[in-house]
């Protein structure tokens, strides 16, 4: 699969980004709905992923979607029970999803360690992972949905999702959804998609700010792989772009991107 070439936006400060990158993924979910009925979305956590779910909340235009008839995945979770507050889901709801008319049977949660699977990480992956092959229509890359935007934190480490560098995850081919044990940041025991599900996705939005990511952005976009920097292997099919504020692209080349939008 050929990777979209990375497109860079970068803005003024943290703030900014995540009200244009909440602007932005309206607009995308607005023009996917009216092209085909419905749009599918993949959530990150993080506080990147977290600022940009209150930039929604906030927005007056977050009325031009359709709720109803948006389909929510998550990109990764920390394996802990359904109502602690370390989860993905518990913060998005909190920031975003409680706040919008959504449909419940469209909002895919990944499992909880306190949910039917029990503690077996790796029964709750291959669960989440026939969620999404139902999901998917026959002419989808890898079993799983075409995601009109697949969101990723990028980690002071350069990890996405739960794919840590040189853990048994990234090197990952096969299969679309995994249980991560040892992770080196808690807790260790997450659930995540593997790179070739991320692929999938027909736009990949990549977000980091602050100044602790500005070395994890400039090594991730020179290119030394995916098992070194797992961010430099995700991409969408028609689109990746990388979402930064001036202090993470601090260490860029100024030549990779245009000048701060605002």
């Amino acid at each position: 699969m050929t990777a979209a070439v990375p497109q860079l936006v970068v803005h003024r400060d943290k703030e900014l980004m995540a009200q244009a990158a909440a602007a932005r993924l309206i607009t995308r979910i607005v023009d996917a709905q009216a092209a085909r009925g419905t749009a599918s979305v993949v959530l990150t956590g993080g506080r990147n992923g977290n600022a940009l779910m209150a930039a929604i909340a906030a927005s007056p235009a977050r009325d031009a979607v359709d709720w109803s008839r948006l389909d929510l995945w998550w990109g990764d979770e920390r394996f802990v029970p359904s109502a602690d507050p370390e989860r993905n889901a518990v913060q998005a709801t909190d920031e975003l999803l409680g706040r919008v008319p959504l449909d419940p049977a469209r909002v895919h949660f990944m499992p909880a360690s306190d949910g039917v699977d029990g503690a077996d990480v790796e029964a709750a992956a291959e669960r989440y992972a026939e969620e999404l092959a139902k999901a998917a229509r026959p002419q989808d890359r890898f079993g799983v949905p075409a995601f009109d935007v697949l969101l990723l934190g990028v980690g002071p480490d350069t990890h996405v999702a739960s794919l840590f560098p040189e853990h048994p995850g990234v090197r990952e081919s096969a299969r679309t959804v995994v249980g991560v044990r040892g992770a080196p940041k808690p807790p260790p025991t997450r659930i995540s998609l593997t790179l070739p599900a991320i692929r999938a996705a027909r736009e990949v939005w990549l977000l980091a700010a602050g100044e602790d990511k500005a070395d994890a952005v400039a090594l991730a976009l020179s290119g030394p792989g995916e098992l070194l920097a797992p961010a430099s292997g995700a991409y969408g099919t028609a689109r990746t772009l990388w979402l930064l504020d001036r202090a993470a692209a601090a260490k860029l080349p100024p030549q990779l991107y245009p000048p701060a939008s605002a």
